[in-house]
């Protein structure tokens, strides 16, 4: 039990780290690393082993996903920041442009490619966190990645013709 708790709290500055970068938000972020760690906690008789780390992400995303069908279900709002503003000069507006391109990506494909970049899982370990085979993990990177260098190349994104 001890171990458990060690490998938990050892876990959690990975998980705001992920967790902030998933939610673009620092008190989402903590509320839902938060809940993670309770839900954790409380079904620590589930887990048998294995990468705690992986466990806990798995945790994290299924949460994060039941919050944005919670949210699907409301009107979109988006807050106007002063710092907006298209007239930046400077280094921040690089991480501005990334963090933009990142926003604009599917939420399967940013979780992936945040999970493989800046948490350094393996392919192997980011399917199972999201619970698809690794070739989706795969093909979710190459177009996360393919999106990215075009949003920071300009280029619009294409419309595909469905008939």
């Amino acid at each position: 039990m001890v171990g458990f708790r060690q490998g938990v709290e050892a876990t959690v500055p990975a998980l705001r780290r992920y967790a902030r970068a998933l939610t673009r938000n620092a008190e989402l972020a903590d509320d839902l690393v938060q809940d993670t760690l309770v839900r954790a906690l409380r079904s620590e008789h589930l887990f048998h082993g294995g990468d705690i780390r992986s466990w806990l992400y798995t945790i994290l995303t299924n949460l994060n996903r039941n919050r944005l069908r919670s949210l699907a279900r409301r009107p979109p709002m988006q807050a106007i920041e002063d710092n907006d503003a298209p007239d930046m000069a400077g280094p921040e507006v690089g991480a501005r442009d990334i963090e933009r391109a990142l926003a604009v990506l599917a939420e399967d494909q940013r979780a992936a490619l945040l999970l493989v970049v800046l948490e350094g899982l393996t392919y192997r370990e980011v399917a199972e966190v999201q619970g698809v085979p690794i070739g989706t993990v795969m093909s979710r990177l190459a177009r996360a990645r393919m999106q990215i260098r075009a949003y920071l190349d300009g280029e619009r994104p294409t419309l595909r013709r469905v008939k």
